[in-house]
């Protein structure tokens, strides 16, 4: 799939009407979406034919890129059901299937690397500090392949020494800013 295409499909999706600030939900948008995707594909090979699970999924862009682009299977967690039932409309208009797990992702019981690639807009901790690290720390602990993972700029020195130095994680790149 070229990217000008997904990007396209991406843009058709619903999206949040009334966020909900104390979970610091916001929309991934489609042009970010596709390109985080589309290089974890066609750069590093972490998607086709791979278990991806998108943490965070809000209204599921992220995992449906995942799918759209080959994913063996995608499951999106979140704790919000109407972020859910969201993310399963738009499975549904793609003609995706997509499991859904609600959970806080703090209290994650997955066996170690049972997860390929793991991708996520994670809350970035303005409403609760360090919530962005626990969602890094559980993607570290699941994904047996890669994490991809959006940040602010203010904080991306911080996750790249504490995902080396705390969560043991291989290397931590920044691949777009």
């Amino acid at each position: 799939m070229k990217l000008k295409q997904l990007e396209g499909l991406l843009g058709s999706l619903q999206q949040f009407e009334n966020p909900k600030i104390e979970l610091e939900q916001y929309p991934t948008g489609p042009h970010i979406a596709s390109r985080l995707l589309y290089t974890a594909e066609n750069s590093f090979g972490d998607v086709s034919d791979k278990v991806v699970a998108d943490f965070g999924c809000g209204c599921g862009t992220l995992g449906l890129a995942a799918g759209l682009l080959g994913a063996e299977h995608v499951i999106g967690f979140d704790i919000d059901a109407e972020s859910i039932e969201i993310a399963s409309s738009n499975a549904d208009e793609l003609e995706l299937h997509m499991d859904f797990i609600q959970c806080d992702i703090r209290n994650l019981r997955l066996s170690d690397r049972a997860i390929d690639t793991v991708v996520m807009n994670p809350p970035f901790g303005t409403r609760k500090k360090g919530a962005d690290m626990d969602f890094l720390s559980m993607a570290l602990k699941v994904a047996s392949g890669a994490v991809y993972s959006l940040h602010k700029t203010t904080t991306r020195d911080y996750i790249k020494r504490t995902a080396l130095r705390e969560y043991n994680a291989s290397s931590a790149e920044v691949l777009c800013e």
